[in-house]
């Protein structure tokens, strides 16, 4: 029945009528009940009936609070590009104080920056390395699919921390992707100096033509000029440099660049600011070239990349404990 919203239905007491319209209602719902109960309790308790009632009782039981009906999962690649591996090789952990490296102090730079691509004017602002000038800083280079260098070296950074640490040393990062550009390669250099740190590693990728593949240390040269005089760290920043070269040749099982240093991995060069003005030793590592396939293929594995930090973490402990 239907009635003006301005007219109230009548209230009558409750009485007979109200009953038979109650007992009504609930037949039906007992009837149900009866129905499904015959088939759960009917021969074999898996025929048609049984998964009738089955599914009627799951649609009018809702899921228990806390036991999702689908719970889904979240997994990692370890052979996607770019991606960035699990959170415990990524996560900074604590510092071990019995670790064989207590004490030491080693400066991590992760080449490059993944928003220098958005600051062009900042970043070509040239920056006094010495014996001359040069640009602030660069973008990097990329594989052909748009894999970011910037993007390998943070990964393989924070990799690398995690292993240091574990061994007991205080690492310092120049940046971890918390500023808008640079820094600077004079303020890289900076940094591992006001650290006064036993070890400085910038890690890179190469960008060089494709079939030149491997990867290579790149070692000071003997520099004096301005604010640079590597005279004090050309010899332990070679011996640093050869350390990481042979453990890293042993944990990721690259080869040393066929297109520069005769196969020793070893490349001395006078033209980069964050070496010229180090004063603590210093060495750029050349995980692989970018722009090759094969070499691509490697970098943008997660599994390879913790064994490029493997390999790095034993070159640097080989210099300090030896």
């Amino acid at each position: 029945m239907s009635y003006d919203e301005s007219q109230q239905p009548v209230r009558r007491p409750f009485g007979r009528s109200n009953l038979t319209v109650a007992v009504a209602a609930l037949v039906p719902t007992a009837l149900a009940g009866w129905f499904v109960w015959q088939g759960i309790s009917g021969p074999g308790g898996d025929g048609p009936d049984a998964a009738a009632a089955a599914g009627a009782a799951s649609q009018a039981s809702p899921t228990p609070t806390g036991h999702p009906a689908s719970p889904t999962s979240s997994t990692t690649s370890n052979n996607t590009e770019g991606t960035q591996g699990t959170q415990d090789d990524n996560t900074s952990g604590d510092t071990d104080p019995t670790g064989p490296l207590a004490g030491k102090v080693i400066v991590i730079d992760p080449g490059h920056n993944p928003r220098n691509r958005d600051h062009p004017t900042e970043i070509n602002e040239p920056v006094d390395i010495g014996t001359t000038s040069k640009e602030c800083d660069t973008t990097g280079t990329s594989t052909k699919s748009g894999y970011a260098e910037a993007t390998f070296t943070l990964d393989v950074s924070h990799r690398l921390r995690t292993l240091l640490q574990k061994e007991g040393a205080t690492v310092t990062f120049t940046h971890d992707d918390d500023r808008p550009f640079g820094p600077c390669v004079d303020e890289r250099a900076r940094i591992g100096n006001k650290a006064k740190a036993d070890a400085v590693v910038s890690v890179h990728a190469d960008g060089s033509a494709p079939g030149n593949r491997g990867f290579h240390v790149i070692l000071p040269a003997l520099v004096k000029g301005g604010e640079a005089d590597t005279a004090a760290i050309v010899g332990p920043s070679r011996t640093l440099g050869e350390e990481i070269v042979a453990e890293f040749a042993r944990a990721t099982g690259s080869k040393p660049a066929n297109y520069l240093g005769e196969g020793t991995g070893l490349d001395v060069r006078s033209d980069l600011g964050g070496l010229n003005l180090s004063t603590v030793p210093k060495v750029f590592l050349e995980s692989g070239n970018m722009r090759d396939s094969k070499d691509a293929a490697l970098l943008t594995d997660a599994k390879w990349r913790q064994k490029a930090a493997q390999g790095l973490s034993d070159g640097i402990s080989g210099f300090l404990l030896n």
